[in-house]
């Protein structure tokens, strides 16, 4: 699934432009063994004269060619490929050519990121080069406009207008949602601002409630609504459900104003600020915690800086799909090395001539998109351009395109001391608000969760947090990728996922000894979660306190900021 999602390191286009423009240009100076050159040379002419002779004879002179291999691949799935001879051989010739060129990709010698940067580059150049994605080259699309006697391609022209002024690909039909009105519709209200977030309390949906509440940090790259979307996969409404006085942090959308705010500022005057609030308006001394992705990771943060100062306020710490251990950041990995993240530094942090300044939303939205372009670009721009079909509505796909800014000097921060030097883990390595780090000093028990599919999280990667953290853990692995994963209510009844309460240091022999268990990890959790909760009380009557009055109702207005 899309974004993450995901607290993304150096990417945007200059950065992606620099990954692809840096391995291209290392190709004349890495070697390609002989050896291996000749046997790809010899499979590619075989490959292409089986071809074309399977063209020229076609099925009625050759049994042979009755064989030919069937264009599986879904971007040529559609009946007028296999219809159009010439369409068909244009296809399987692209196939030919990319299967080549990604095992010449493969046959370089190099270091390993030198390598993987290559083969990142060769894919993206290899998926536009796609014929699906050319009206010259696709005779579904052209069938469809002689078809619609040209009404496809005007509808089409429309929808790229459209979204040339938004200055983004369309994934979905965004005017078929409202923030407030069909999604982050769970009922509650703001009970606390600054100018960083806003805290929601949540209406308890019985007659009592757990007497330890929980709060729910999310990333701050992505709008916290991705946890309550639709009532019916809604985890900030599954929580409420079970019985727990819910809390949730809805970070703005940073404009200038907050260009020059640190990661420092983000710890001490969100996440802390946001756990002195949930005690002081509930009168709980512990509260139950949960960290989303980067969320999860300030949340650590935040914990550990606390634990520094002789303070335990978390009864429990969950972590969805959350680094704490950067060794293994998937493809992410790419986009990093000193030169990256000094460019970052002298252009957005405190070290830019002309001042600190934001990391646009959008930016980074557009790079994701790319790390699945065949998903996420190439399949829209033949969908809504080509073919003239506005994309349908999705929920999910309307919060991918939902973007935040972020402030310069606190991505570079987190951008060098997480992803490039690997530094969090380290007790003592970082100060943070004036405190040495240690986060093995969080005593809370911890409930670990990692999706097996995760590109951006990649779940051995998470499953290093249980070498980090200290209080009595649990690892849950659930199947699908970095939001999907997460995002899997009950009663779909869909996906999967393994548990094993023997905790080893290696993931694969976790990974070997589990227990695969059917659908939703949610109820895992809630049960994991009801004995940290303590007794029932009588529900609040109403949200907030005499101190913390109610500002406005949720989801706030801070989500609703645009990038």
């Amino acid at each position: 699934m899309p974004k993450t999602n995901a607290f993304l390191p150096d990417l945007g286009s200059d950065a992606m432009t620099a990954v692809m423009g840096d391995a291209l240009k290392g190709l004349s100076g890495l070697n390609l063994p002989s050896d291996a050159l000749v046997q790809l040379q010899r499979d590619y002419v075989e490959g292409a004269t089986a071809l074309w002779n399977r063209t020229l004879k076609g099925p009625a002179h050759d049994s042979a060619a009755a064989a030919a291999p069937a264009l599986a691949d879904r971007r040529f799935s559609a009946k007028e490929w296999a219809e159009n001879p010439a369409a068909a051989y244009t296809a399987q010739m692209y196939l030919l050519n990319s299967r080549t060129l990604m095992k010449m990709a493969e046959a370089v010698q190099g270091d390993a990121k030198t390598k993987a940067r290559i083969r990142f580059s060769v894919q993206q150049w290899v998926d536009a080069m796609a014929p699906s994605n050319f009206l010259a080259l696709n005779p579904e699309a052209q069938q469809l406009a002689l078809k619609t006697q040209g009404q496809s391609l005007a509808s089409g022209m429309q929808l790229l207008m459209g979204d040339a002024g938004k200055g983004h690909v369309s994934q979905t039909d965004e005017s078929a949602f409202e923030v407030g009105r069909n999604v982050a519709t769970t009922e509650g209200a703001v009970v606390f601002e600054n100018e960083l977030f806003q805290l929601i309390e949540y209406k308890p949906l019985g007659a009592k409630v757990y007497e330890r509440p929980m709060l729910m940090v999310p990333p701050c790259i992505n709008k916290f609504y991705i946890m309550d979307l639709q009532p019916d996969n809604s985890l900030i409404r599954y929580t409420v459900e079970q019985g727990h006085r819910t809390f949730v942090v809805s970070w703005r959308n940073p404009d200038n104003s907050l260009v020059d705010k640190t990661w420092d500022d983000y710890i001490e005057n969100a996440a802390i600020r946001a756990i002195d609030v949930v005690q002081e308006l509930t009168g709980a001394r512990t509260i139950n915690t949960l960290g989303f992705c980067v969320g999860g990771t300030i949340l650590s943060t935040a914990l550990a800086v606390l634990a520094a100062r002789g303070q335990q306020p978390a009864h429990s710490v969950t972590l969805l799909t959350t680094l704490l251990d950067f060794s293994d950041t998937g493809i992410l990995d790419l986009f990093i090395d000193e030169a990256g993240v000094k460019l970052r530094e002298m252009t957005l942090g405190d070290k830019a001539p002309t001042g600190p300044a934001l990391l646009k939303g959008q930016e980074l939205a557009t790079t994701f998109s790319f790390l699945r372009p065949n998903d996420l670009v190439w399949n829209y721009v033949v969908g809504n351009y080509l073919k003239g079909e506005p994309p349908p509505a999705f929920d999910l796909l309307y919060w991918n395109g939902d973007a935040t800014n972020l402030p310069g000097p606190m991505y570079c921060w987190y951008l060098r001391h997480t992803y490039l030097q690997d530094e969090l883990k380290v007790p003592g390595k970082l100060t943070v608000c004036g405190e040495k780090l240690d986060l093995s000093s969080i005593k809370a028990p911890v409930f670990i969760y990692a999706s097996r599919e995760d590109h951006i999280v990649p779940w051995k990667a998470a499953y290093a947090s249980t070498r980090i953290m200290s209080g009595k853990k649990r690892f849950v692995l659930g199947a699908s990728g970095h939001i999907a994963g997460v995002i899997n209510p009950p009663a779909k009844k869909k996906r999967n996922y393994w548990t094993n309460d023997t905790l080893t240091g290696d993931a694969e022999a976790w990974l070997a000894g589990a227990t695969e268990v059917p659908g939703s990890w949610w109820p895992d959790w809630a049960g994991w979660l009801k004995p940290l909760a303590g007794a029932w009380v009588a529900a609040p009557k109403a949200p907030g306190s005499r101190k913390y009055a109610p500002i406005e109702p949720a989801p706030g207005r801070y989500v609703k900021q645009k990038a």
